[in-house]
């Protein structure tokens, strides 16, 4: 059996309230008020897709068989359809539900779902592993995708821009990743209305193109999309997986969750963000129908011509939005990883004293730039950025389906075959857009999968790698209880003060305890042995912050309880345990932390390629001291080699 995350990321070794309203007034306009942010952070990603959606979905229609009435109409049904049952039906009101204590996204599910069977189930695991790794590479596909969309608007108006389009994507691209080690908290409370806004534009110019053709509004009949699938074969398959483009970005409405609420998030999609979609859809569909040039750019043609720079620059503001979101979103992922123990322990800086969720991590802020550059650099345009697109996100959403039907089975305690029969309606449309998207591996599909099985073997190594250590040190060391009448025979030289030791086992002597009594011949007045435990929910309460055990007059365990979502911060919860009663002063403390070498050896259990990714895994990591807010004038680091 593996061992637990909370065991991993608590090993120094190892790799707002809610104020009652006092008024029904005063309580709807805070429901406002969050609709309104979620409209800016949720819906950035999916709120974008209209600038390419339709133009890459009608492409494969229009190069068999032309732009018939069947063919727009039936494509147009396939987009709202997709929004009507996966963003609408799916998330908003069955997924929406799955909640983690408030939290959603993948790993929350997971942690839902392991805290179901009360272990960590391996299949539960990989799925949550799979899922995190599917974000990846959506994480670096989005901004490439929806910034290169937006500037190409200015081809419509005159070819004299073509050749800037490239060199403004990759000026934007590095300007929305140097802001972000400033934190985003000023920024975001501009995002909500600038997205309002755009919804509001794309809405009003695609219901003046409606009359265009009102034939169009046929597509609201799901028989009508239906039926272009059956008559079109093959090429309706491959139309089905770039319809799925106007379905990206539907896991943002589950992941941010946490964020702004279940009732804010849905009230936004149902009465504001759907809608404006719907319309602009449609708009496209009739201005297709009534002009067949405009397939060219369906969505910047819904302009007059003297409307299109300012139409440029609000969609590129709508994309910088939407990159901040996923960009956002990868490092709360991240952040949730490490504390999961699937990743090494990085820099996290924190960018707010009021918001835990502001937070910023340079070494992946890096990643997703250098990503994204070479994304830009290699496929040149948004048409075919849209092949690589979709994999990534129709397999995160099968990976989320799957991981519900755990949660309704044995969370929910629905009947096993109700739950299937429930469960496998969603699973089989996932499936389907999946396996559409499949098709697009040899003209870019490759990149979201090389990415997503590199984040895989990097998180599976890494998870792998601290099992083996855990099991030999565990091998390797002194039972606490049996060395406690050890030392109080032998009685070494005692100095007045607390040694804390922190320890991912609270039953075995850590190391650097051993070796500070073998080389230092001393022993501190009282001795904590301190282990940090990440748990199955995003946040732990001030009451079940900790647990103490006195195991003898001079030896102390203590057991810090922290969320997923938390940052483990050792001080603030001493700080805590100083205010309920327990003596303790920590400028008369010294912690202690064991830094290990490791070294590949021989028979180690993994594949040598492995072991090296294990070690340059484990030497990525950052201090113990910084991970968990340690003073560094209070740390004493003892070194040891440890042959893996």
């Amino acid at each position: 059996m593996m061992p637990t995350a909370q065991d991993k990321a608590a090993d120094p070794a190892a790799c707002g309230p809610v104020v009652p309203s006092s008024g029904h007034s005063e309580k709807k306009a805070s429901t406002a008020a969050l609709a309104l942010g979620s409209i800016g952070v949720v819906y950035g990603d999916i709120g974008t897709s209209p600038l390419y959606a339709l133009r890459e979905s009608i492409i494969h229609s229009d190069r068999s068989t032309g732009l018939t009435e069947h063919n727009v109409t039936g494509t147009v049904s396939l987009l709202l359809w997709a929004l009507f049952f996966i963003v609408t039906a799916k998330y908003v009101l069955f997924l929406m539900r799955a909640d983690n204590k408030g939290e959603g996204g993948t790993l929350s599910l997971m942690a839902l779902a392991q805290s179901a069977f009360g272990r960590r189930a391996a299949p539960i695991f990989f799925l949550g592993v799979a899922g995190a790794a599917l974000f990846s590479g959506d994480a670096i596909i989005t901004p490439a995708i929806s910034v290169l969309s937006a500037l190409e608007g200015l081809q419509v108006g005159t070819p004299l821009f073509s050749d800037y389009v490239i060199p403004l994507t990759i000026v934007v691209l590095i300007s929305v990743f140097a802001v972000q080690r400033h934190g985003t908290a000023k920024v975001a409370t501009f995002f909500g209305p600038v997205m309002a806004i755009f919804f509001v534009i794309i809405a009003v110019l695609g219901a003046i193109h409606i009359p265009d053709a009102p034939r169009i509004l046929r597509a609201f009949n799901p028989f009508v999309g239906i039926a272009f699938l059956i008559d079109h074969g093959f090429i309706g398959f491959l139309v089905l997986g770039s319809v799925f483009l106007a379905v990206t970005g539907a896991e943002a409405l589950y992941a941010d969750m946490g964020h702004f609420g279940r009732r804010p998030i849905q009230l936004a999609w149902l009465f504001f963000v759907l809608p404006a979609l719907t319309l602009n859809y449609l708009g496209q569909g009739a201005l297709i129908l009534a002009n067949h040039a405009a397939i060219e750019n369906p969505f910047y043609f819904l302009a007059p011509r003297w409307a299109l720079l300012p139409l440029v620059i609000l969609a590129t503001a709508a994309t910088v939005i939407a990159c901040q979101a996923v960009i956002t979103g990868a490092f709360s992922l991240t952040r949730q990883a490490i504390q999961l123990g699937l990743l090494p322990r990085m820099e996290i800086q924190h960018k707010s004293e009021t918001q835990e969720g502001q937070i910023f991590i340079p070494k992946v802020n890096r990643i997703l730039l250098i990503g994204v550059l070479l994304l830009v650099l290699m496929f040149r345009s948004s048409s075919s950025l849209a092949s690589a697109y979709g994999i990534a996100v129709s397999g995160t959403m099968v990976v989320t389906t799957a991981l519900a039907f755990v949660v309704v089975w044995r969370k929910w305690n629905w009947p096993l075959w109700r739950a299937l029969a429930f469960v496998s309606f969603f699973l089989l449309v996932d499936f389907a857009f999946f396996a559409a998207n499949l098709v697009k591996i040899i003209d870019g599909g490759w990149v979201p999968l090389m990415i997503a099985s590199f984040t895989m073997i990097v998180m599976w190594t890494f998870v792998r790698g601290n099992t083996l250590l855990a099991e030999k040190m565990q091998r390797d060391s002194i039972p606490l209880r049996e060395l406690i009448p050890m030392l109080e025979k032998s009685k070494p030289t005692r100095v007045p003060g607390t040694a804390i030791f922190l320890t991912n086992q609270l039953t075995s002597a850590p190391s650097a305890l051993l070796h500070n009594i073998k080389h230092n011949k001393v022993l501190h007045e009282h001795v904590w042995l301190m282990s940090v435990r990440t748990e199955d929910t995003p946040r732990v309460p001030a009451a079940k912050r900790y647990e103490i055990e006195k195991l003898s007059p001079d030896f102390t365990t203590v057991t810090l309880h922290f969320g997923y979502m938390e940052s483990p911060r050792i001080p603030a919860a001493l700080a805590l345990l100083r205010k309920s009663g327990h003596k303790f002063d920590i400028m008369t403390t010294s912690f202690f932390l064991g830094r290990r070498t490791i070294k590949a050896s021989i028979n180690s259990g993994m594949p040598g390629w492995q072991d090296n990714l294990f070690i340059a895994l484990s030497k990525q990591a950052i201090d113990a001291t910084e991970f968990f807010s340690i003073p560094s004038d209070r740390v004493v680091e003892l070194g040891a080699q440890v042959a893996i």
